[in-house]
């Protein structure tokens, strides 16, 4: 391992588990569950009929692999709680702001692909029979699960380039100064 590389299995089992979130993510937006509106002429009721459930469980697929990919990654950096100190400079100013960035992208990305599956399954399995004339099936919107696959592969990003710069801030030596003397006098007051 070359100094400040970090290790390649890391970086690859992060990258990994991303891209198979992505495509779970991309999948759950193709597999959308659709309604289309049935009317019963014996009850004389209307009612929506909606297609397969598959989307809500490529959208917890996405859930759960890029919550093990950062998992993986805060694991392995002990978060930057704890473990060897970042060496101050510009290499552990950039972990923090990818630190961050990466915390921020993680979030948006679980938040849209649980809500979009979450809501996917309300529509498909609780929204069988209304009494109403004129209404319309509803289904989950267009976009939430791409919002969280561009969102995955941002957080992706930011997390190989946060382990990069962290293995460099933790690998170099901290700069020491000599000071054989003091700038600041001790004079009292006159």
């Amino acid at each position: 391992m070359a100094e400040g590389r970090g290790s390649s299995l890391v970086h690859l089992l992060v990258i990994v588990l991303s891209l198979i979130a992505f495509g779970f993510a991309i999948a759950a937006e193709r597999r959308r569950s659709t309604g289309t509106l049935h009317d019963d002429i014996v009850t004389n009721r209307t009612y929506c009929v909606y297609t397969s459930d598959v989307a809500t469980g490529y959208g917890v697929g996405a859930f759960l692999f890029l919550l093990s990919g950062e998992a993986l990654l805060m694991g392995i950096t002990k978060c930057m709680c704890f473990g060897r100190p970042l060496s101050p400079g510009s290499n552990r100013a950039w972990t923090i702001i990818y630190f961050v960035s990466s915390w921020l992208t993680f979030l948006v990305a679980e938040a849209c692909v649980i809500a979009g599956a979450k809501q996917n399954a309300y529509h498909t399995k609780y929204r069988d029979m209304l009494l109403a004339e004129n209404f319309s099936c509803e289904t989950l919107r267009k976009g939430v699960f791409v919002a969280g696959a561009v969102f995955i592969v941002a957080n992706m990003i930011l997390n190989v380039y946060f382990y990069m710069y962290f293995t460099k801030a933790t690998t170099q030596p901290a700069h020491k100064t000599n000071r054989t003397s003091s700038n600041i006098g001790m004079a009292g007051y006159a």
